[in-house]
């Protein structure tokens, strides 16, 4: 892998309250694409690394993601190939959460997000565009208003 092409390992972080509130942010490069804070590990960084500072880079928000020890293995594909290595034909994604006591006002990078809002769990995971999203706010936050 040539370290001027991007490592193909990412972090997804779910940030959202006790009572099940979920932070989306709208991509500047895709106003139709809502996700939670994402983004690729630097080639000497750990993933606990990058979840801190990926939320901090993203939102403002100052915390300590907790690491929930589960990977996604996706494919990488369309505009995004030309950003990695011909040979890094898949992308490995770390999953954490970060629980905060209310909705935030967050300071977005505006060169990825426009927006930002908080809904909940259900309307998150109506409204986010990627499959490994609506799955960690199903299995991270759902079953949190049980």
């Amino acid at each position: 892998m040539s370290t001027s092409k991007r490592r193909p390992e990412s972090v997804l972080v779910v940030i959202h309250t006790g009572q099940g509130e979920v932070l989306l942010m709208q991509r500047s490069d895709n106003p139709d694409y809502w996700q939670s804070v994402t983004g690729g590990l630097k080639h000497d960084e750990l993933p606990q690394q990058a979840a801190q500072r990926e939320v901090q880079e993203e939102t403002g928000i100052v915390g300590t993601p907790v690491d929930r020890q589960q990977q996604n293995v996706f494919e990488i594909k369309g505009v995004w190939r030309k950003r990695y290595d011909p040979s890094d034909t898949h992308n490995t994604e770390h999953v954490f959460t970060l629980a905060v006591e209310s909705p935030l006002t967050v300071r977005l990078n505006q060169r990825e997000h426009l927006n930002f809002k908080w809904v909940s769990a259900d309307h998150a995971v109506t409204q986010t565009a990627s499959d490994t999203n609506r799955q960690a706010i199903k299995q991270w936050v759902v079953p949190l208003l049980s």
